[in-house]
């Protein structure tokens, strides 16, 4: 068995459905489905119940599954020594500017403990890319916040903050318990500059052309709005700053904070971040 066709049996194994584990993959189903019963053949046993719906692991499967991530999971903890001691033990994380993030915090404190040696280069970015430098390959992976263009990319969701109409306390709106986007209609917003990742500049504009003062940074969409009563949106869980309130949007999707990654890049330091960053923002 190759560790690279347990991994595609794990990714079945967990996702139970070939078309979102050749997702997940970054391959077509049918090579995927291929490699499965090339698997089953040489077990000499049947792995997976396909079912309309999806898959369901059979006992001989649920055994491999159990063994396969306790496989994986020691050669990945191989490749991250080997590449330690070849001094390749340097990581750099792209996070966008003023994070105060508490998880963020802790995630730190869990790499460090699990990679001491590890040296990690932090390098911050302002609100006009959220990719953090990951496309210009600047870092090699990116705690930041979509949505944005996840061309090459592999993005993994770990939270989402519901997001809130930034407005100062005199505003007429900002004694409101809850609003709505039309609410905020015919109002100027802060905005991101031209050029700023068209998706981004969407959700943080309410899915709408917006007009008003250009940002870059946390501080000067504050600003923004103290000095010319401009509105915005901003995470619930941030601190509004003083003289200004944060009102719950209702109809606004939430804020999803993500880990991202170039999709090809087998750099076991990135992989052992991703999982690390899963299991603190998720626990």
């Amino acid at each position: 068995m190759e560790l690279r066709t347990l991994r595609y049996f794990v990714a079945v194994a967990e996702e139970l459905h070939f078309g979102r584990a050749a997702t997940r993959l970054h391959m077509s189903q049918p090579p995927l489905s291929r490699a499965i019963k090339q698997l089953e053949t040489e077990i000499g046993a049947a792995l997976l119940d396909r079912t309309p719906s999806g898959v369901r692991l059979t006992p001989v499967g649920a055994v491999l599954f159990d063994e396969a991530r306790e496989l994986l999971g020691r050669a990945e903890r191989m490749r991250e020594r080997v590449a330690a001691a070849a001094g390749a033990a340097v990581l750099t994380v792209g996070i966008l500017g003023d994070s105060t993030d508490a998880d963020a915090t802790r995630l730190a404190a869990a790499y460090r403990r699990r990679h001491p040696h590890v040296e990690i280069r932090v390098r911050e970015t302002d609100l006009t890319d959220p990719t953090c430098g990951l496309h210009a390959g600047l870092v090699d992976v990116a705690l930041t916040r979509g949505p944005f263009d996840g061309t090459g990319l592999t993005v993994r969701e770990l939270r989402a903050d519901p997001v809130g109409a930034l407005l100062r306390d005199d505003d007429p709106l900002a004694d409101r318990e809850t609003l709505r986007l039309p609410d905020l209609s015919g109002r100027r917003w802060f905005v991101f500059p031209a050029g700023t990742d068209p998706a981004w500049q969407s959700y943080w504009n309410g899915g709408e052309p917006r007009e008003g003062p250009v940002v870059r940074a946390v501080q000067e969409c504050r600003q923004a709005v103290v000095w010319n009563g401009t509105i915005g949106m901003m995470p619930l869980g941030h601190e509004a700053g003083e003289g200004l309130t944060a009102v719950p949007l209702l109809d606004m999707a939430p804020s999803p904070v993500v880990v991202a990654w170039h999709g090809g890049d087998t750099n076991p330091l990135i992989r052992s971040f991703v999982r690390i960053a899963t299991a603190v923002y998720r626990s």
